[in-house]
């Protein structure tokens, strides 16, 4: 496959004609023959490649190539609707590859006949707004192919309507469900078995195939390569799903569909709702004996908080009553059995929690803004990550920006056990030192406090009139609506015709794409994923981010997996702007053992 690579990728290959600016990168080329080569050894390739390199087009040209079925799972989800929407079709007109693609979301992303269903017989939502949404979402339920709720454009992505009318792990029938020959998420997963390239993300990859959740398991097995996109994301994320979590949202959800259950199966059991409002109450008040604002806890913070054992066996009590009346009532309809199960389940795993009884796992809690998640997570993930690993004979490619430490890639091979894989990394074809100017102001606020974000605007303010329009400014807002529509309005405000502000919500990825295109725009709007991967379509890029924001001054970092030539010059001195460190002071970022 390496001579047709080096045509493909040649500057007068397939993908020259077909991707306007397109420019031979040598590092490009060369990571994609050693994918290549993994790919045809059954090989486990770690590879790291700095910005701009292109790794999108250099795996999914091999993959597509391959003539096998590929897995490429990507950090977000973002990242799969930017792979399956627009990479992904570019590379395959380019080639003229028949090859078949789907794309595949974790349940929570399909709309749920069932539970539309319950939900518009009950009636009862938290607020008006919801109420309307519901009907929005029963027209689009008639008419959408797919049932992904990212299609439904009437509807907020963050409507909490949306959690009454999609199905999880845990509420789901399953083969008992009376709309099963209906269900979305079945046919997403049908297509998946049938396409030789699918696209998952991290989440969905652990969750639905290492936990072996039903139907999403055949996928593992049928594949000859695992591609992982980001993969510096995959210590925490399979950390996380290699271990176990119980939320205080989960007990929400509990009491919510038995609720539901009982009102449509078992309206003279009038205990139901009375142990339903009191396991209510005590999850609430379990989340309330930690403070409102969004941390991380260890055992021994969470041990010496008042109020936070007493809570936790509250929960328990409760959660115990409500499962012994649930089994006297089970028989009765498949919903209430699989509440049964559910409370069941949860009781174990919370006394689990509670108990520590398994050594080799860490406890600790993370709480939100309306709950609180208790955490088990194992020391050590390698010896799980192997058993993954073996048995069937497949590729498995690990690619991100930042995986090495200081040049090496042992940190991340002993903490994803992967022994001595095969590595190599590749710097970044961007002249940084020529084109680029890292700003890193100081004394922000905390990201998780209101002003946050207006406190970056200010703090960035001074280089966007600097580079006189050519900016493009991201930064994440976990304010609401007002605060957002501020900050707009300040950056708005600069009236430079090239300029943009945009934090964007994965659901508007296609009208923010559009505009970027047309000068002078302004969208309100949140994801931060969107932005990432360097492929802003302007000349620069000012980024806010955790405590920092970072300003490329001049030069243009390509899109899609093209590069397109541009003049360059030297960044200008921004008055009134310290400069904390030049971009040609490369930084390694990698993982410590305490990290995760």
């Amino acid at each position: 496959m390496t001579a047709l690579l080096s045509d493909v990728f040649s500057a007068a290959g397939p993908l020259a004609t077909g991707v306007p600016g397109y420019r031979l990168r040598p590092q490009q080329l060369e990571l994609a023959e050693r994918i290549a080569a993994a790919m045809a050894g059954n090989q486990v390739l770690i590879a790291e490649a700095g910005t701009g390199t292109g790794k999108t087009y250099a795996y999914l040209v091999p993959a597509l190539l391959s003539g096998g079925k590929v897995i490429v799972s990507t950090g977000t989800r973002n990242l799969q609707d930017q792979l399956f929407t627009r990479d992904i079709p570019t590379i395959r007109k380019a080639l003229k590859s028949p090859v078949k693609v789907a794309l595949l979301k974790g349940r929570a992303n399909y709309l749920c006949h069932y539970h539309l269903e319950l939900s518009l017989s009950d009636g009862r939502f938290l607020s008006r707004d919801d109420a309307a949404y519901a009907q929005r979402i029963a027209r689009f339920a008639r008419k959408t192919r797919s049932g992904d709720k990212a299609e439904c454009a009437g509807v907020p992505e963050n409507a909490t309507v949306w959690a009454m009318v999609t199905s999880t792990r845990d509420n789901c029938l399953g083969q008992d469900c009376p709309k099963h020959k209906e269900c979305f998420v079945l046919a997403a997963r049908r297509e998946a078995l049938a396409a030789d390239l699918v696209v998952v993300n991290h989440h969905l990859f652990f969750a639905d195939v290492m936990l072996r959740d039903e139907g999403t398991a055949e996928l593992l097995p049928a594949c000859n390569t695992v591609i992982f996109d980001e993969a510096h994301q995959l210590p925490e994320v399979a950390s996380l799903f290699f271990g176990d979590s119980i939320s205080t949202a989960q007990l929400l959800e509990l009491t919510r569909d038995t609720q539901l259950e009982g009102l449509a199966s078992a309206r003279d059991c009038l205990d139901l709702p009375k142990c339903c409002a009191l396991l209510e109450k005590a999850a609430r008040d379990l989340r309330l004996a930690l403070p409102v604002e969004p941390a991380r806890y260890a055992l021994q913070q969470l041990e010496a908080r008042a109020g936070f054992a007493d809570g936790l066996s509250g929960v328990l009590c409760e959660l115990e009553v409500l499962a012994a009346l649930l089994e006297t009532q089970a028989q009765r309809a498949e919903g209430l059995e699989s509440c049964w199960r559910r409370a069941t389940n949860l009781l174990v795993r919370l006394q689990a929690w509670q108990s520590g009884a398994n050594p080799d796992f860490v406890r600790w809690a993370e709480t939100y803004s309306h709950s609180l998640q208790l955490n088990a997570t194992p020391l050590v993930i390698a010896e799980i990550m192997q058993k993954q690993m073996s048995g069937h004979p497949r590729a498995w490619i690990f690619t991100s920006a930042t995986l090495a430490v200081q040049d090496s890639f042992s940190h991340y091979c002993a903490e994803m056990g992967l022994g001595d894989a095969d590595s190599a990394r590749w710097e970044s074809p961007f002249d940084y030192p020529r084109q680029a100017l890292l700003y890193a102001p100081r004394n922000l606020p905390d990201p998780n406090r209101p002003e946050y974000a207006e406190a970056v605007v200010e703090a960035a303010f001074p280089v966007l009139q600097a580079s006189a329009g050519r900016a493009f400014f991201s930064v994440y807002l976990a304010a609401r609506d007002a605060p957002n529509a501020r900050v707009a309005q300040r950056v708005a405000a600069a009236r430079r015709t090239r300029s943009a502000f945009a934090v964007a919500r994965r659901a508007q990825q296609e009208r923010i794409a559009r505009t970027l295109s047309q000068p002078g725009q302004c969208h309100p709007d949140r994801q931060p994923e969107f932005l990432g991967r360097g492929r802003c379509a302007r000349r620069s890029a000012v980024a806010g981010g955790h405590r920092q924001a970072a300003v490329c001054a001049a030069g243009r970092p390509g899109t899609f997996g093209a590069y397109r030539e541009t003049p360059q010059r030297r960044p200008q001195s921004f008055p009134g702007v310290p400069v904390a460190a030049r971009s040609d002071q490369r930084q390694t970022r990698g993982r410590s053992p305490d990290s995760r």
